[in-house]
Order: structure tokens, then C-alpha cells, then sequence
């Protein structure tokens, strides 16, 4: 999250693997000076739910890639739409390894360093 703060524009969001709750993502958004963090949970069948803003219905996402387009619009329910991912600086791409069981998460799809930030 340290990362977020550092780029200071609205919208840099990145996801890393939760403190709290083992086996879920966390999905970090910047805005106005603020982090916010929303939950990702990989359901029984594969497929990603993510808890976003009181009332606004629950929806499931068959990839981390789909979550991330739908969550680049407008008024879905997160703080502001996402606009700018975050990357690992590459001294931590370098000395830091994904954890076996984020393999599963990918489902055979992997996604740009781009898109998804785990960190430890």
C-alpha cells in the first residue's frame, strides 16, 4: 500500500494477498489522500467475488482480469473506478516469490505484473 501512496493519483489501485483473512485478496484503491481496501474471495467453483460498497449487488467474476475491466468503469460499487495499477518496483519483483497456492488463483491464466501486485 506503500506503493499506492507513493504515486498519489486517484484510481492506482493494486492486489495483494489479505493480512487478515487467509486465501483471500485484497483489492487497494487510492483516493483523495485515502487507501481503501476491498476483499476478494475465490468461491467454491473457481470463480472471484469481491465485496464492494453497502447495497450495491454482489457479482462474481470468472477471472481476476474480468474483475479488474469491470472494476474500470464508473459507479461499480468501489470508492472511484480503477485507473492506474500499480507495479512491484523490479527490486521486489526480483527478491520476492508468489506464494504455490496464488497459482491456483490464476486459474491458467496469468496476468501482466501490471494488472496484480502480491505482496508479503
Amino acid at each position: 500500500e506503500e506503493l499506492l501512496s507513493k504515486k498519489k493519483k486517484n484510481g492506482s489501485y493494486l492486489i495483494r494477498e489479505s493480512e487478515s483473512v487467509e486465501g483471500a485478496l485484497c483489492l487497494c484503491v487510492f483516493f483523495e489522500g485515502l487507501i481503501y481496501t476491498y476483499r476478494i474471495f475465490r468461491e467454491d467453483q473457481g470463480y472471484f467475488r469481491i465485496q464492494t460498497s453497502e447495497g450495491v449487488p454482489e457479482r462474481t467474476f470468472k477471472t481476476l482480469k474480468d474483475l479488474i475491466y469491470a472494476f474500470e468503469k464508473p459507479n461499480q460499487g468501489l470508492i472511484t473506478k480503477l485507473r492506474y495499477p500499480v507495479k512491484k518496483p523490479k527490486a521486489l519483483q526480483r527478491s520476492q516469490r508468489f506464494k504455490s497456492e496464488m497459482d491456483n488463483v490464476y486459474d491458467g491464466e496469468k496476468l501482466s505484473s501490471a494488472f496484480v501486485g502480491f505482496l508479503r
